[in-house]
């Protein structure tokens, strides 16, 4: 659908810009749009690189494991299905995407949020066999809880403002902490009304 989207507003500004004569103004912004998206992709490589190696670090030093550690019973309140034995991989892969999010680096939480995901439709169909095209309480909760995306360190932000000149790049730490934490809490508030809806309806 968003291929669609995108070809169709493509399609408008290309036809727009004939009609109303400004051709070339539209290939000139073509062509200046190529030139800052290499641009903007060298420039971030740098914070990318320092990052990810910040985390293995991290990793290896055992810090990611201590905040897995501790960050596992949030977990396990926010998502009660992965109780137990059954859910311990799922549950794994969760805390660390959480973690990976919450240090700004969305880009290395996209694959144990993958994994998680996965672990999770198996758990889905080994529960409700006659239901396993239907998303669980647990992946629906994920998935919000992604969207909403608590940051305490928003890299990729920061990264997009030095790239484009901000006078002072980390200046939307605490705003971007203040509004990521509202939308986290009220994802946390809206999963769990319905989760209690869909337990007392028999869903």
């Amino acid at each position: 659908m968003l291929n669609y989207i995108w070809a169709f507003m493509l399609l408008i500004g290309i036809v727009y810009g004939a009609w109303s004569g400004n051709m070339s103004a539209v290939s000139d912004a073509v062509l200046d749009s190529s030139v800052q998206a290499v641009e903007l992709v060298i420039s971030m490589a740098g914070i990318v690189a320092m990052w990810c190696g910040l985390m293995e670090i991290a990793d290896n030093a055992g810090v990611v494991r201590l905040l897995s550690r501790g960050l596992r019973p949030v977990v396990l309140w926010l998502l009660p299905g992965l109780r137990g034995e059954e859910g311990e991989k799922a549950a794994e892969y969760i805390t660390l995407n959480f973690i990976m999010n919450m240090l700004g680096t969305g880009w290395s939480a996209t694959g144990p949020g993958l994994m998680a995901m996965e672990e999770l439709d198996k758990l889905n169909r080994k529960r409700q066999p006659d239901r396993a095209d239907t998303a669980s309480n647990e992946m629906c909760t994920f998935l919000v809880l992604n969207i909403s995306s608590l940051q305490l360190i928003p890299v990729n932000i920061i990264a997009y403002r030095r790239a484009y000149g901000a006078v002072e790049p980390a200046g939307i730490v605490v705003p971007a902490l203040i509004a990521t934490g509202i939308s986290t809490l009220a994802a946390v508030i809206f999963c769990k009304v319905m989760c209690r809806c869909s337990y007392k309806s028999g869903i």
